[in-house]
């Protein structure tokens, strides 16, 4: 019996990396991907099929694609678009050039990647794709627009694509992790050091706390999970005979489902703006 493939990105660390490894032991054919070379260097020394692949650039993604089908022998039965970075700052602070740098990691590339693998699932008559969107896909807080669009943007693309796909043989899920203990801080406050002005800013002050918020190496909060908590979730929209539409992660996660159901929209803001 041939190994079940799978296509991940942003393997270089937390979700991703988690996610690659434990479905090698599973017994899955895993192609893991990274943007740096240095990361798939790494990837390939932990013994996974390691792959280059920026989704900044549609070069990459169809290379790395082409070297996915010559591993496969020219099949994938699964997708997960993992690979995603949070750009932080206020909205009126936030060029348009990086709001756009934001959308071709998390947005543009994942639609790319996703839309030539689909030319695949359907060919062989089946698949599936699972998108790692975000509590902050579906709530705001403040300072974090960018990411917040762009997991809107995810949501919307996801639940319109299953749509779409109704009459096949291919499934979606959305993943939507809250607070999980991963590199992701640490990535984001990097790129708001490197994107925002942030010293004469108005916001000035409450980027101070933003800053320190970032740069603590404590969990982000008292129901932070381990990326295992994503991955079981991940197996689950692989290998389930009926997968969910959504996988909420988390207990922040599912508490907001129920508050946006349930307050009136004042009352949701009072809320998310402390945090």
């Amino acid at each position: 019996m041939n190994k079940k493939s799978i296509l991940i990105t942003g393997c270089s660390s937390g979700i991703g990396l988690d996610s690659a490894k434990t479905l090698m032991a599973r017994g899955y054919q895993v192609l893991a991907t990274a943007r740096k070379q240095t990361d798939v260097d790494n990837l390939t020394a932990q013994g996974l099929q390691a792959i280059r692949l920026d989704l900044c650039e549609q070069n990459s993604i169809e290379q790395a694609l082409a070297q996915v089908l010559e591993i496969t022998g020219g099949t994938l039965d699964y997708l997960f678009n993992n690979g995603a970075y949070g750009q932080p700052g206020a909205v009126e602070d936030l060029p348009t050039e990086v709001l756009r740098q934001q959308f071709e990691a998390n947005v543009f590339g994942w639609h790319e990647l996703t839309i030539q693998v689909l030319k695949i699932m359907r060919a062989q008559g089946h698949g599936r794709i699972v998108q790692n969107s975000s509590v902050l896909g579906f709530v705001c807080m403040p300072y974090r627009g960018a990411y917040n669009a762009s997991k809107f943007a995810i949501e919307g693309l996801t639940d319109t694509l299953r749509l779409e796909l109704k009459n096949t043989n291919i499934h979606i899920s959305i993943l939507q992790p809250g607070p999980i203990d991963t590199h992701f801080r640490q990535n984001a406050l990097q790129a708001f050091k490197q994107n925002i002005d942030w010293q004469h800013s108005i916001h000035s002050d409450n980027y101070q706390k933003q800053i320190d918020r970032l740069a603590s190496t404590e969990p982000a909060s008292g129901f932070t999970l381990q990326a295992s908590a994503v991955t079981r979730c991940l197996i689950h929209a692989l290998e389930s005979k009926r997968p969910k539409i959504r996988y909420r992660i988390t207990f922040p996660t599912k508490l907001f489902t129920v508050l946006k159901r349930l307050l009136p929209s004042h009352w949701l803001d009072a809320l998310l703006s402390k945090g």
